[in-house]
């Protein structure tokens, strides 16, 4: 046994810093905090903004679609889209057809919350440094490895 505290050359793929999953993951804690003061100024969180999000995109969706749509857990969504109802930005009512599918609709209120979300977008594509097109581009390139590693499941 070594007691040596130097790393082995052969072990630089065990580096923090080498981590593609760490990269994606400190970027992703980086992108909250820039978003956060944005989200506080119109009362939400980053998860309640991805939901409204979703239902700005296309609104009476089941939470299951929701949650579907934003890679999460239904059980996780609940929650959140509670909050979302007591401040009166959706509105959830079961289904006639099937009393277990809860469906998520957008309130007046919760329509208009898009026009002040306006601005968002071109602040965080202005805190990111980039070009609309190196951001796009990284976009989807992030995209295709989220769907190889969804495929890898």
């Amino acid at each position: 046994m070594t007691t040596e505290r130097n790393i082995p050359d052969n072990c630089d793929h065990l580096l923090l810093d080498n981590q593609a999953c760490f990269a994606l993951h400190s970027t992703s804690l980086m992108m909250t905090k820039v978003y956060k003061p944005l989200l506080q100024a119109l009362g939400l969180t980053y998860p309640q903004y991805l939901a409204m999000m979703v239902l700005w995109e296309q609104d009476g969706l089941t939470v299951g679609e929701i949650s579907t749509r934003l890679l999460t857990d239904p059980g996780s969504m609940t929650p959140l889209l509670k909050r979302l109802e007591v401040e009166g930005l959706i509105s959830r009512t079961r289904s006639r057809e099937d009393e277990r599918v809860v469906i998520v609709e957008l309130t007046e209120q919760g329509r208009a919350l898009r026009e002040k979300a306006r601005d968002i977008p071109q602040c965080i594509l202005g805190a990111s440094g980039m070009t609309l097109e190196r951001l796009n581009k990284l976009q989807a390139e992030l995209q295709e490895l989220r769907s190889h590693l969804q495929d890898s499941l």
